[in-house]
């Protein structure tokens, strides 16, 4: 998911340059917009996954050890 946004955000920035060199400004702008929304929407999604790792690896260690037990 993270790597669809970081692709769909390249590709609406060379979009919105496409129509700001074809003097389209409305529709530069739409596409510039568009791409700065998935940038983010990437950078959501990663720091996402992170904090989830983080979680996880937190509460496996918080979770008593069967083997230092006995």
């Amino acid at each position: 998911m993270v790597r669809l946004f970081q692709i769909l955000a390249v590709v609406l920035l060379g979009v919105a340059a496409y129509f700001y060199s074809t003097d389209n400004k409305d529709a530069a702008f739409a596409a510039g917009v568009l791409a700065v929304c998935s940038f983010f929407l990437n950078l959501r999604f990663q720091m996402k996954s992170r904090i989830d790792a983080r979680r996880a690896a937190e509460q496996e260690a918080a979770l008593p050890d069967d083997d230092a037990s006995g």
